[in-house]
């Protein structure tokens, strides 16, 4: 059922019900990620550079290389929970009598927007016009496209292809070495910077890597194994059960992998271990919030997230371009007058931070009250 802000949110009698728990993670998902935009990690982190709190806050960035924060969680959960929202789409147009062949073209127009929205905030981020495919955006254009051509594919076929994905990874790494980058897991000295040299001409200079689509597809593949069997006609506690003895045994096998010294776990460059230990702690994530909003009804704040998750492409836009060439700093100008004579400098910008964010969830919940909902 649809549900608004300060209604509480029952279970929906329809025999295939909206999951209010996908609603939640990509409301959550997309509140972190604006966070960040506002600069709200950075704030809290000049104000504790060092003890205990600062130990918390810096799980709020991504890990220099080699090891796991939970930052390094909200863009697997971002293409996992992609995947489980194209195989909820797609299931409902087949229901419609929409055949595959037909909702391809859909999903293939969706998936150049996507491109095209990916590449182009990269020209934004530069202030010209640059050839760069490191974006979120572009990364999910690619595997939303390799999720949906085998997403009526058995549920065994899904999990071997996944695999396979990640095993190319591997072999690629491995296998193609080339002078200068012939350091597998190395920064700016692996395979998957000769491919961005190749054709890109440059590399990422904090070590991201383009060919991350490759394993990050099995993220997405699993989003929509995960939501094919949270849709199905199975009872709630069997399909937690599958969620969680699939992360469980996606978290065994990447941690085996890194403390066997055979892949480490590196976020830039998307190792297989690193997709299996983040696709895991995705999974139970998903299962947790199942439970917690589908299952058992305690859903009293999901509006909160809610009313960010319907519209998060145009939310994430907007603070990724507006959010932070304009609206940061004008935000700022105000915030930092007000409370000058009784705040430091550090101060200021956490509250800076803090007051943008609310502004931004305000403009959602502006949109949700009116259904405006922006899609691609």
């Amino acid at each position: 059922m649809q549900a608004y802000p300060g209604q509480h949110i029952t279970p929906s009698a329809d025999p295939r019900p909206r999951l209010l728990s996908l609603d939640v993670m990509r409301g959550l998902i997309m509140v972190l990620l604006a966070a960040e935009s506002c600069r709200v990690y950075e704030s809290l982190h000049e104000l504790t550079p060092t003890g205990p709190a600062n130990l918390l806050v810096a799980q709020f960035f991504h890990h220099p290389w080699h090891g796991l924060h939970f930052w390094d969680l909200v863009q697997p959960a971002f293409m996992t929970m992609a995947g489980a929202a194209l195989y909820i789409s797609w299931n409902n147009k087949q229901q419609k009598g929409i055949s595959w062949s037909q909702n391809f073209r859909h999903v293939l127009i969706r998936c150049v927007k996507l491109f095209i929205c990916g590449t182009a905030l990269h020209c934004v981020y530069a202030g010209h016009m640059v050839w760069e495919l490191w974006n979120v955006l572009t990364q999910l254009s690619i595997t939303t496209l390799i999720a949906y051509l085998i997403i009526r594919k058995p549920i065994a076929f899904q999990v071997i292809f996944s695999a396979a994905l990640l095993l190319l990874t591997e072999l690629l790494y491995r296998l193609v070495l080339q002078p200068g980058y012939e350091q597998p897991f190395v920064e700016s000295r692996n395979f998957g910077s000769w491919f961005d040299m190749l054709i890109m001409g440059k590399i990422n200079s904090d070590g991201w890597v383009t060919i991350n689509f490759i394993p990050t597809a099995a993220h997405t593949i699993w989003g929509v194994i995960a939501g094919r069997v949270l849709i199905s006609p199975l009872s709630p506690s069997f399909k937690i059960r599958n969620l969680v003895l699939a992360g469980a045994a996606a978290l065994l096998c990447g941690y085996a992998l890194d403390l066997a010294n055979v892949t480490p776990i590196i976020k830039r460059i998307s190792t297989s271990s690193f997709a299996l230990v983040s696709g895991g702690w995705v999974l139970l994530i998903m299962a947790l919030l199942y439970w917690i909003t589908d299952v058992r009804g305690w859903n009293r704040f999901a509006w909160v997230f809610v009313v960010v998750g319907t519209n998060a492409i145009f939310i994430y836009l907007f603070f990724e371009t507006l959010g932070v060439q304009w609206l940061n700093g004008t935000v700022a100008i105000f915030t930092n007058g007000l409370t000058s004579p009784v705040a430091g400098a550090g101060a200021q910008a956490l509250i800076a931070s803090i007051v943008t964010l609310a502004l931004e969830w305000a403009l959602c919940y502006w949109l949700y009250k009116r259904k405006i909902f922006f899609k691609l």
